[in-house]
């Protein structure tokens, strides 16, 4: 322990290794051997830039080092690889995992591999029944660890998945200490900033890369002779040759890593769950943890689901509008999400197949569901085929659809809002809190409400030529969460 007794030691180094070891998972043993192995630690020039790059600003984080990197006791991650071409509500498919040990700093990987292999290694009376639509879509009658993140709470899904993890014989199951998630985004961020790789004759770049791990995985392993339980071999040596590149990039150019981690982090594409309350409560606290917020405020959360749809959301374009009208004094809102799917049909896409739910307050009721086809035809969806329930203090409602490949459909559910909402919005006040998905790049959103009543100021404001009236529109994204707020004027 005195290693950490001053602090000016203790921040020499470690925000960076916690940005390599820990965030980045499947990269994160290597980093450290690399560096270690090259004696970048020992440079007095590099120790100073990385003391620099930790600051003030990160104390918390650093402070916490000791522990996430097991110089007090070793610490064991459960590291999951989700797949956003095949969005899921917890981000995407769990295609692969990784459990890593760190004792005093140095990571081992216990194991790494496809969630198949786990998931065939469950016991035979594995017996864990999956939610309706997986059944009836994907005729399982089992629910494995690699449907495990049925949830748009990252919180909550991986509750799911630890004890899923648990209960079919995971490595190291009763001591995992944290699971670490991250998107597909984030291997194209890192090449964008290193620049082309090449790795066992292919060249990958930020643009072909998951692609060509698809492509490996899926279909060229066989080709190589390469056996089914070994086609995921590749990512251990792509990993190696990533961190051969960042090795000395994270020390001279450190502070765009450290960027690129908080762009991800912000974005929701670096997901963090802690066993550790302590842990936990810093998680919480820097907005790691891709939880569903919880607020007496108008809220909506769109949630696709990509089932046996291959990997085709890496084609697929969404465009989401909400409005709100006042009809026959009753507040009606409709959220309307356009896809277009932009894609063909060949090895990695096919007709997006899609479980659908919009998470709007509790006390939401549904008026109606609809389609509007490429030609423009509204078809009325038997509201026996909608689905409804309560997650996490939300309302959601939910269908099953089908986009076919070239096509522009529109999905709208369209319900009359809370009595919470309108309360708030006869005292005067309306506020909104738009959600993004986990793992869902950003797709574009329109606000067009009408209050039937003058507003008075907005954050975000309107353009100047619209101040003044009963409507209030704004095109912004969700890259992020949004957040809006209008003041009205009472009605009498």
């Amino acid at each position: 322990m005195g290693l950490f007794k001053k602090k000016k030691k203790m921040r020499k180094w470690p925000f960076i290794l916690l940005f390599i070891v820990i965030l980045f998972g499947g990269i994160s043993y290597l980093g450290f051997q690399y560096i270690k192995k090259e004696g970048i630690l020992e440079n007095t020039f590099v120790q100073k830039q990385l003391k620099d790059l930790a600051g003030d600003e990160h104390a918390d984080v650093v402070d916490a080092l000791p522990t996430l990197l097991g110089f007090e006791e070793q610490k064991t991650y459960l590291l999951l690889f989700l797949n956003n071409t095949e969005l899921r509500p917890g981000g995407g498919f769990i295609g692969s995992y990784a459990t890593v040990r760190v004792d005093k700093g140095v990571p081992e990987i216990l194991i790494m591999e496809g969630t198949e292999g786990i998931d065939g290694r469950a016991d035979k009376d594995w017996r864990v029944e999956p939610p309706v639509i997986l059944t009836k879509e994907l005729y399982v009658d089992k629910w494995y660890f690699r449907d495990s993140n049925w949830s748009p709470d990252f919180q909550i899904s991986t509750k799911r998945s630890l004890d899923f993890y648990k209960k079919e014989n995971g490595v190291a199951a009763e001591e995992i200490d944290g699971v670490i998630a991250v998107t597909t985004q984030v291997l194209e961020h890192i090449l964008e900033k290193t620049g082309d790789i090449e790795v066992q004759g292919i060249t990958f770049t930020k643009d072909n890369v998951i692609e060509m791990l698809e492509r490996e995985v899926e279909y060229d392993f066989a080709k190589k002779g390469i056996d089914f339980k070994e086609r995921k071999q590749i990512m251990r040596p792509f990993f190696e040759a990533i961190l051969k590149k960042v090795g000395y990039e994270m020390v001279f150019g450190g502070s765009e890593y450290i960027e690129l981690f908080k762009k991800m982090i912000e974005e929701k594409h670096i997901l963090v769950y802690a066993v550790d309350l302590d842990i936990s409560t810093l998680v919480k606290t820097h907005d790691w943890g891709g939880e569903m917020v919880k607020n007496d405020d108008d809220y909506f959360l769109w949630v696709d689901a990509n089932l046996a749809a291959l990997k085709t959301d890496h084609v697929l374009e969404r465009s989401l509008d909400y409005q709100i009208k006042l009809s026959e004094d009753a507040y009606i809102a409709e959220v309307d999400m356009t896809y277009t799917h932009d894609g063909i049909f060949d090895w990695r896409t096919t007709r997006y197949r899609s479980y659908a739910r919009v998470y709007v307050p509790e006390g939401s009721l549904l008026k109606e569901t609809k389609m509007i086809d490429p030609a423009g035809n509204t078809q009325i969806i038997d509201p026996n085929m909608v689905d409804s329930g309560i997650e996490n203090g939300r309302q959601w409602f939910g269908v099953f659809i089908v986009i076919e490949p070239g096509t522009e459909e529109h999905l709208i559910f369209t319900y009359q809002v809370a009595p919470s909402v309108v309360k708030q919005m006869s005292s005067g006040i309306y506020n909104l809190y738009a959600q993004k998905q986990l793992g869902t790049k950003a797709h574009s959103l329109t606000i067009a409400h009408e209050f039937g009543t003058t507003i008075e100021a907005a954050t975000p404001a309107e353009e100047k030529e619209n101040w003044g009236n009963t409507q209030y529109t704004i095109d912004t994204d969700l890259r992020v969460d949004r957040t809006f707020s209008v003041q009205l004027k009472k009605r009498k």
